[in-house]
């Protein structure tokens, strides 16, 4: 079929990484938005930024937009703004990793709801993806007019894995600067080396980087070539730098001076400029990309050291497979030192070679400067839009309320770190500074190892953070274990003191809730080991216990142990024994319309039939235990949103007998969250929306849907306040509140993520 006339956009919008963030994509998007600019003057070019870390960065007026990553609305609130903002393309710079939600599924939920011609450039192309990876690339081919890709090897795994047709596919080279063909001794003195041999890698720093083989190199090419110097460019990949520190730079290093080549090596740790970087290229008389996987589709240090004519060295990934070819670079195997210094030195014993190979790759990489690159974008912006079939919106570009999954607010951790300190999680406070006279309890520090774990799964850029905290709550419940009576103490005073009073058996019963947390969902071995010591012995005695919501807690806990250890019969018999115990006292408990399962409704109310659901789901034919954890936990929703309005917990002033009055006041934060995370559990186990719904409903009491419309949730500080009472909230933010929101929040997030999950399947 004929195009028809072609309309070059006038508004165009880049959605990626944005400078100053320290990434290639950023960097490349940069480039390509000048190169644009050059190209077209008339038209208009921004970027929305995806950010990756609180608090953002200082963006520039070109960055319009900012998406918090971890965030699956904030992408939906980008679709809208584009929508609204006249834009006729939007260009996707695609990373699996520079997104939120299991393999970056997050952005689908913007292009899903994006209106106009949607043209995707694709860094990474996988040719083994995983099913997560597998389904969001499907997905992004079908929901793109256009895909670019930077190597011919991309553009086949697009038509032969991803059955992508050819005539989607736009091939446009990595851009690259134009510069001169310049001799490197032009440069060398801005650098101090002048007589040198300049060996270069650039890039952001990794292990997968490779440059430890040019460190083992480096002694033989010395032994022959004693005025080489090796000088390595770029700061840590961010990434590394926030989980491992700088560990890889200082290995480095220190191989550097073990092998003998310090005098030989430069670091340069930091993210350089345009400018620094193509004097630094000019500079080097070998460029040296010594990756340790073949799986790159594309590298923009590799483009760039092309481009401005280098004689390269590199390992055979794919993309140095196919730019390197017809003599415009020498190819060596992975992870092997002496091949590496072989090449090294035949390149700098035979300068006649040295030079053609660097006249080839400089001839090369004409096609590649950005001014051709951007010629090729702007024809594919063109055929985008020419071609551009999505289906009309019957509802417009407007999408009410009720067809979005509502917002959630930010995970905010700063009061959480603020009652904590090095001993555990400090029990009170006094509006929101801690109040040491009150000291610790382990019901608090277990419920905060709750949180810490989960917060691993969901919020990537604080899971550091996560770890930290962590460790320091299972410190607490490891020294509040006492190994004579193998139950937990429960008050410990700001002394570290304990209390003699009696041990609490729902106080034991949450630790071990935390513990089997830990063994089912970490992945710290660190953490692991001491929580498989203590759970162990902490749950013979919790058997033994004689509270219901004890029991529910144990249970919680073996579940959560058996999500990784399926198999361990002797914790299943317990489980068995435990949730026949709540069904029983179910059956015994009242007259036919009292669905409950003591005469009292107190406390921590939705987890008792929360126990059974995960029982019923888990335990073979035991069916009553679903029909019993759902009738109960009708009953209660029922009872707490009278008329089916807001949500309204059983007060704990007085709390609701059978045959009584129930206690309107004072409502507490931990009875929202139980229905929060009771309601959760029945939707995946039904997978009836209602139960999303009721869920959301004992959630918005948080936010101020309550009987006074106030807020318990302070979203400056991250706390929330310890009740809601007739008149007023109570103003102080103590552990047990804050942690029953935080704990609301994650799971809130968690349930998210599957429904995000479930869409992009």
């Amino acid at each position: 079929m004929a195009l028809a006339m072609k309309q070059r956009p006038r508004r165009v919008a880049f959605v990626g990484s944005s400078l100053p963030r320290k990434c290639g994509i950023a960097t490349y998007t940069a480039d390509l938005c000048d190169a644009l600019g050059v190209l077209d003057q008339a038209a208009e070019f921004f970027q929305v930024a995806v950010t990756d870390a609180e608090p953002g960065y200082a963006y520039g007026p070109r960055v319009h937009f900012e998406v918090a990553e971890k965030e699956v609305a904030a992408y939906r609130r980008a679709a809208d703004f584009l929508n609204l903002s006249g834009v006729e393309v939007v260009n996707l710079q695609h990373e699996f990793g520079l997104f939120g939600g299991p393999a970056g599924s997050h952005v689908l939920a913007m292009v899903r709801d994006l209106r106009m011609p949607v043209v995707t450039t694709l860094h990474t192309i996988l040719n083994s993806p995983d099913p997560a990876q597998r389904k969001v690339m499907d997905e992004l081919a079908s929901l793109s007019d256009r895909l670019v890709v930077m190597s011919r090897r991309g553009e086949r795994y697009l038509r032969e894995i991803y059955s992508v047709p050819s005539e989607k596919i736009d091939f446009i080279p990595h851009g690259i600067p134009d510069v001169p063909f310049v001799d490197p001794n032009f440069y060398k003195d801005k650098f101090e080396v002048e007589g040198k041999m300049v060996m270069l890698t650039f890039g952001l720093l990794s292990p997968s980087k490779g440059i430890a083989n040019v460190i083992e190199a480096l002694p033989t090419v010395l032994a022959k070539n004693p005025n080489v110097v090796y000088l390595v460019v770029g700061a840590t990949h961010p990434h590394v730098l926030r989980n491992e520190g700088e560990s890889y730079r200082l290995e480095i290093e220190r191989l550097a001076y073990d092998r003998g080549v310090g005098s030989s090596v430069v670091f340069h740790n930091r993210f350089v400029s345009y400018q620094e970087l193509v004097e630094f290229l000019g500079a080097a008389d070998i460029y040296v990309t010594p990756y340790i996987n073949e799986a790159q589709i594309t590298s923009g240090t590799l483009a760039y050291a092309v481009g401005t004519g280098k004689a390269t060295i590199s390992t055979p990934y794919w993309y140095a497979q196919e730019l390197l070819d017809d003599g415009c670079g020498v190819l060596v195997p992975f992870n092997d030192p002496a091949a590496i210094a072989d090449r090294v030195v035949e390149l700098l014993d035979d300068e006649p070679a040295r030079h053609a190979m660097r006249k080839r790759a400089y001839l090369r990489g004409r096609e590649m400067i950005w001014p051709e690159v951007a010629k090729l974008y702007a024809r594919s912006f063109e055929q985008a839009l020419a071609r551009h079939e999505r289906p009309s919106d019957p509802d417009g570009i407007f999408v009410t309320m009720n067809k979005r999954p509502r917002e959630l607010p930010r995970m905010k951790l700063d009061h959480l770190r603020r009652l904590t300190d090095d001993t555990g999680i400090l029990q009170h406070a006094v509006f929101a500074v801690p109040d040491f006279s009150k000291g610790y309890t382990t019901d608090d520090n277990a419920r905060a190892l709750i949180l810490a774990v989960l917060l691993e799964e969901v919020e990537d850029e604080i899971s550091s953070v996560a770890r930290d905290l962590a460790s320091r709550y299972l410190a607490f419940l490891w020294y509040a274990f006492d190994p004579v009576s193998c139950c937990f103490r429960n008050l410990l005073s700001y002394e570290r003191t304990w209390s003699d009073g009696e041990l609490s058996e729902d106080g034991h019963a949450r630790a071990l809730w935390a513990l089997g947390t830990v063994l089912g969902r970490s992945t710290n071995e660190g953490l692991r080991g001491p929580a498989g010591n203590l759970f162990e012995r902490a749950l013979r005695t919790a058997v033994d216990a004689t509270s219901p919501r004890a029991w529910a807690f144990s249970l919680l806990a073996i579940h959560e142990y058996l999500r990784r250890f399926s198999g361990d019969r002797s914790v299943q018999l317990a489980r068995e024994t435990l949730a026949d115990r709540l069904l029983d006292i179910y059956r015994r408990a009242g007259p036919p319309e009292w669905s409950w399962f003591e005469e009292v409704v107190s406390y921590d109310n939705a987890t008792l039939p929360h126990a059974l659901l995960l029982c019923g789901r888990w335990m073979r034919d035991r069916p009553e235990m679903t029909d019993v954890g759902l009738e109960s936990l009708d009953w209660l929703v029922r009872l707490q949103r009278p008329s089916g309005g807001h949500f309204v917990p059983v007060g704990s002033n007085g709390f609701y007998h059978c045959g009584g009055s129930r206690a309107r006041f004072d409502q507490q934060p931990l009875e929202a969250y139980t229905v929060v995370s009771a309601c959760l559990e029945a939707h995946r186990l039904t997978g009836d929306a209602r139960w999303r719904k009721e869920a959301q409903v004992a959630f918005d009491w948080f936010l101020g849907s309550n009987d006074i419309g106030q807020p318990l949730y302070d979203a400056r500080l991250g706390g929330c306040r310890d009740g809601l009472h007739a008149d007023r909230v109570n103003q102080n933010q103590g552990a047990e509140s804050t942690l029953a929101f935080l704990l609301s929040l994650v799971e809130m997030r968690m349930a998210e993520n599957i429904i995000q999950k479930t869409e992009a399947s």
